[in-house]
């Protein structure tokens, strides 16, 4: 079961990623959950890319490894209160997406591999520390879908905006 969902969640992750960057996903066929994630997602991403792009420009990141440290180090600190909910999941993919683009900056075009690594971390960071959270909510058709499905309300991410922005005054 857990290898099923850490490849499902992989998936989430490449399909975002690939969103942000703009590649073609010609043949495929996204599910539901990856839709509405891309959406929601890359809404919260320009919204902080908007507010937070100051402290994201001194963001030095030139390699996969630099990424996945800052990667590692942001989202500890975003969870370290222990508080989990939809909001802060979507945040995960949204700074992977930010991370992925300041990659694209420094290495264009990106490697295929880069791309497979970054959305490894992201899972892998998913299913060490918060898939049993997901599990007990519902999972991600019955959770995610119906929290974030059309005609719903989002929450209000004007307070994940700032808690990235603290976490990033951390990283200074």
């Amino acid at each position: 079961m857990a290898e099923y969902e850490f490849h499902y969640v992989h998936m989430l992750a490449q399909d975002y990623l690939k969103h942000v960057q703009q590649m073609p996903q010609l043949g495929l066929c996204l599910n539901k959950t990856s839709q509405i994630l891309q959406k929601v997602a890359f809404s919260v991403q320009e919204e902080v890319e908007k507010d937070m792009e100051t402290c994201l420009s001194t963001l030095d990141i030139v390699s996969v490894d630099s990424a996945r440290r800052i990667f590692k180090s942001v989202m500890e600190k975003e969870f370290e209160d222990g508080i989990i909910n939809w909001g802060r999941i979507v945040t995960i993919f949204a700074f992977g997406g930010i991370l992925i683009k300041k990659l694209l900056r420094h290495r264009a075009p990106l490697a295929m591999s880069t791309h497979e690594e970054v959305s490894y971390f992201i899972a892998e960071f998913i299913m060490n520390n918060i898939a049993e959270w997901i599990r007990q909510n519902g999972g991600w058709e019955n959770g995610f879908v119906k929290s974030f499905e059309p005609n719903k309300a989002w929450p209000n991410f004007m307070d994940i905006s700032t808690k990235i922005w603290g976490i990033f005054s951390y990283l200074k």
